[in-house]
């Protein structure tokens, strides 16, 4: 993957861009960064690639190590459950709370765009999937009209692009299957609150048990942080 520049005053763009490097680990968990690093690398300006930086460390994808020292949020294993413990919690009251008032064909072409048949080769689809399954969930957070739930969910979400980029890059795949999908978008169509909040945390369930399982078959991940042997990263 290659930088590219972006309008100087497109902040949502320049943040975008960062925080796809994360995920995809362009940049690595627990590399050193600094605005002189993110301009060259990226071709933003200074003072945003300041202002990112910020936002991001408020966010906690970037740590603060010292006012001259920040470094990529590492990726660690209580990362991860972590990550499956509050979106089994929050997730499935969330879909719930939000099924009457979701659009269905609105709902419909955010699932379509979450789909993929064979295995996944490139790190454009695999990126394009991973920001289709965060649009999905994010809309449907969206629906309950909490604005603070709203963003604890996208955060949740940037983190579980960083998880599941590494399940992609190993397994070729998603961690859940269409079929778990499907039975949620069709409890969705149908308003069944219950079916919709037990299909919820039948893919979360799904998903931690298959990430974890291959994170624990890839000896070259046993690190503290979970990074990418290199040489793997397209």
């Amino acid at each position: 993957m290659t930088g590219k520049g972006v309008n100087g005053s497109d902040s949502a763009a320049a943040y975008e861009i960062l925080m796809d490097a994360i995920v995809t680990q362009r940049l690595e968990p627990s590399q050193k960064v600094s605005e002189n690093i993110l301009t060259d690398m990226f071709d933003i300006s200074r003072t945003m690639a300041r202002n990112i930086m910020e936002q991001l460390t408020v966010q906690q994808f970037l740590v603060s190590l010292s006012p001259r020292v920040t470094r990529v949020a590492p990726l660690t294993l209580i990362d991860v459950k972590q990550n499956f413990a509050m979106r089994k919690i929050l997730q499935p009251a969330i879909f719930s709370m939000a099924t009457p008032q979701i659009d269905h064909e609105e709902i419909a072409h955010l699932n379509e765009a979450v789909s993929h048949k064979g295995p996944i080769d490139d790190d454009e689809t695999a990126l394009r999937l991973l920001k289709a399954n965060k649009e999905f969930n994010v809309y449907v957070a969206q629906k309950v009209n909490y604005p603070l739930l709203i963003q604890w969910v996208r955060q949740l979400e940037d983190t579980t692009m960083r998880i599941y980029w590494l399940y992609i890059k190993m397994m070729r795949a998603m961690p859940y299957t269409w079929d778990h999908q499907r039975e949620l978008v069709e409890a969705l169509r149908q308003d069944k609150a219950d079916d919709v909040k037990k299909q919820t945390l039948t893919i979360l369930t799904a998903s931690e048990e298959r990430v974890m399982k291959a994170l624990f078959m890839h000896d070259q991940l046993y690190t503290q942080d979970l990074r990418l042997p290199t040489g793997k990263k397209d």
